[in-house]
């Protein structure tokens, strides 16, 4: 399904019945890539709303229409509204938490409760290796080549736009000194809860302070996981965010 929205039509599915729960998805990523095997354990006990945000899978990515989190936290309020919700949680992964935290940030009426899986506030917050090209290659926290491959043959399956295209224009978001203040952390009020892997790009020291800052906030670190991982570690995740969830 499409929600026609102002420059864009953006893809998104709706699946189960019960309190809605909007799933927004990792960058250069599809709702099948990040979110396949944690669908249907949740599927069961709430409506969920997985949305594929511009430049990736079935959403386009428009000529002159820059791609900017400020956009897409507007793009998943447009398909709220699509819907005829005025509230969601919001679930995010990656590029897609800070999608999601976005949205809390600049539409804080529309989110209940928020999940931000692998998400970092600014530049240093990820581990220095991943920011050194010297280094991110051979990193152990990076993508392998077969989800690097993945990637790029969902891009090839649909045809809308490539997966360097549109890398690109999330990169400089990525690595932004700072996409928010510890002021406008302070200031959300949604319940949250955190999550990242031990072997993550995020470095858990900022996913603390992070958690310290967002006024009601929890931070749950899963073992022997890393960046891509996290989502996919559905026996851990589902659980954590059934209970969070249902508080």
């Amino acid at each position: 399904m499409y929600a026609s929205l102002p420059g864009i039509d953006v893809y998104y599915e709706d699946h189960g019945a019960g309190d809605p729960l909007v799933l927004l998805h990792g960058g250069a990523l599809t709702i099948e890539l990040s979110f396949a095997p944690l669908m249907p354990l949740l599927t069961p006990h709430r409506r969920v709303i997985p949305v594929e945000l511009q430049g990736h899978g079935r959403t386009a990515d428009p000529d002159g229409r820059e791609i900017t989190l400020a956009t897409m936290a507007d793009d998943v309020v447009g398909v709220l509204d699509a819907l005829g919700l005025p509230r969601a949680d919001v679930l995010g992964f990656s590029w897609g938490g800070l999608v999601a935290l976005e949205t809390a940030v600049r539409h804080p009426g529309r989110v209940d409760r928020l999940v931000l899986g692998a998400v970092h506030t600014r530049k240093d917050g990820y581990h220095a290796e991943i920011h050194d090209p010297s280094t991110y290659a051979t990193s152990t926290r990076m993508p392998t080549e077969a989800e690097f491959a993945a990637m790029v043959a969902e891009y090839e399956r649909y045809g809308i736009s490539t997966f360097e295209q549109v890398v690109a224009k999330l990169d400089p978001i990525v690595t932004a000194e700072q996409n928010w203040t510890p002021e406008q952390l302070e200031g959300i009020t949604s319940p949250t809860l955190l999550m990242i892997g031990d072997h993550d790009f995020v470095r858990v020291d900022h996913a603390v302070a992070m958690q310290e800052s967002i006024p009601d906030a929890g931070l749950a670190v899963l073992p022997r996981t890393k960046h891509t991982e996290l989502i996919r570690r559905v026996g851990l995740v589902a659980p954590l965010v059934e209970d969070f969830l249902a508080r």
